[in-house]
């Protein structure tokens, strides 16, 4: 299922927002209550043409991933911290013709814009219940863990221990008083620019796959 969020929160969102180099919605998608949430750090060009999370290069990594353990996109729930591509603006010279072109790449979101839309974020978890939430990449883990966290030293480990909410008026971030489990994962997109990852990557989401047997 495709996920209707509340039109005060997507409000907010928009507002918060204006101004900002970022690019159509897609919409967190998958299963409620499912083993796991995986969250990824916003969508790409190929997310916002077709308004399906992960659907690109990197979601094909993904799926593989998965599929490794037993699950497939229909058997959990996939979104993002940030819910509109981000993009930079840049002026190239094409080769061809020598003319100027104005592309607009991906990029990483700012701190201020996982902050915007961080009730949205906390709205959706609280909708999806997860048994355990799979941050992808250090974007979606230091949404969750602050700043401190690196994925280079937590990827493939069991955790429990509080996560991070949005504080109600918007300035900043706040400890829940309740633990919750996450198991940190490698962005899939880093296979693909290091193929010497995969078979540490492979192991982590093994371990993942003897995480869920044991909670369940």
């Amino acid at each position: 299922m495709i996920i209707q969020y509340p039109q005060n929160l997507l409000a907010e969102v928009h507002q918060r927002v204006a101004g900002r180099n970022l690019a159509g919605f897609t919409p967190g998608q998958g299963k409620l209550k499912p083993d796991l949430m995986l969250v990824g750090e916003a969508p790409g060009r190929h997310e916002e043409v077709h308004n399906i999370p992960f659907s690109g290069a990197s979601g094909k990594e993904l799926m593989k991933m998965l599929a490794t353990i037993g699950y497939d996109r229909n058997s959990v729930y996939i979104t993002s911290v940030v819910r509109q591509r981000p993009y930079s603006i840049k002026e190239v010279v094409d080769k061809k013709t020598g003319a100027k072109v104005v592309k607009k790449p991906n990029r990483t979101p700012t701190k201020k814009e996982v902050l915007a839309f961080a009730n949205l974020f906390d709205w959706e978890l609280a909708q999806v219940q997860p048994k355990i939430i799979v941050p992808l990449g250090n974007t979606a883990l230091q949404r969750l863990l602050g700043p401190q966290a690196n994925i280079g030293k937590l990827h493939g480990q069991l955790l429990n221990q509080p996560i991070q909410h949005a504080k109600k008026d918007g300035s900043g971030y706040e400890f829940a008083t309740t633990n919750t489990l996450l198991v940190p994962m490698y962005h899939p997109a880093a296979v693909l620019y290091s193929r010497k990852l995969e078979p540490t990557i492979l192991r982590d989401w093994q371990r993942l796959g003897n995480f869920i047997k044991k909670t369940n």
